[in-house]
């Protein structure tokens, strides 16, 4: 049996692919609770510290909801007919979870894009930490070309993320944008060809990974709860996220395995 959303722990990285190729990964009710079922599962694996996101095949990492089954799901143009719309619409906290709108993740998560990010795909990416697209790929939030709301965080996130102007010349066109301009935008850490899409991300994840785990999610966590506030604010809050990292056996270890010339190796503890 195909899994629409699949799952590969390798070492302290974890590795989801959106799985439907043939539909260009597009987010059917299905996917989006097996995706948000994924996410709380590397939430709360202590072996993971990083994750990575694809899709599958060459053409789409996402293209956004199923418009034939998720879009008349949720505007009630038809009923739930299998146990996957039913518990979409009996949690609705559920498409927050899959899309990263409101669950935070805690690890670092890795966008490796192969194709087309478009409306829920490119709020998908949103969601994410670092993100890493093929020369191919292009980006844009479609909703508005069909008279729908890009539900997913868009209309918060895409302002904070690129400059205010050419986040609502996307809102409002619904038009899509290449890999380059996205990372001229700042949007993109880095493009590759799409055969190195999904190997560079695996090597920054790897590299992240190496890292002491609890010092890298107290600085992800900072680093978001700061992003808007005063300076100020942001400094109390670094200090609060800044203490506890310091009383932990990684802190201790890190410096030790410097002073001894050797990797250090970090239980996250």
């Amino acid at each position: 049996m195909v899994e629409v959303v699949e799952y590969e722990r390798k070492g302290h990285v974890a590795l989801i692919s959106l799985n439907r190729p043939e539909a260009r990964n597009a987010l059917s009710p299905e996917m989006l609770v097996r995706l948000a079922d994924t996410w709380t599962e590397v939430r709360d694996d202590p072996q993971v510290r990083v994750a990575v996101v694809t899709g599958a095949g060459d053409k789409a990492f996402c293209s956004g909801a199923d418009l034939g089954r998720l879009i008349p799901l949720i505007s009630r143009a038809r009923p739930a007919d299998d146990e996957w719309d039913r518990r979409l619409l009996a949690d609705s906290e559920t498409l927050d979870r899959g899309l990263l709108r409101t669950f935070d993740v805690v690890k670092p998560v890795i966008a490796a894009i192969n194709g087309h990010a478009i409306a829920g795909g490119m709020e998908l990416v949103q969601g994410t930490d670092l993100r890493i697209a093929s020369t191919t790929a292009k980006f844009g939030v479609q909703e508005v070309k069909w008279a729908i709301f890009p539900g997913g965080g868009s209309t918060v996130r895409l302002p904070r993320q690129i400059p205010y102007a050419r986040a609502m010349e996307l809102l409002l066109t619904g038009e899509l944008i290449t890999a380059d301009e996205a990372l001229e935008l700042g949007f993109l850490n880095r493009v590759v060809p799409q055969a190195e899409v999904l190997p560079a991300a695996l090597d920054l994840a790897q590299r992240i990974a190496a890292n002491g785990p609890i010092a890298v999610q107290a600085i992800r966590r900072s680093a978001r709860e700061c992003l808007g506030r005063p300076e100020a604010e942001g400094m109390k809050i670094e200090s609060k996220m800044a203490a506890p990292v310091f009383r932990t056996e990684d802190a201790r270890e890190g410096p030790l395995a410097f002073m001894q010339k050797r990797t250090p190796v970090f239980h996250g503890r």
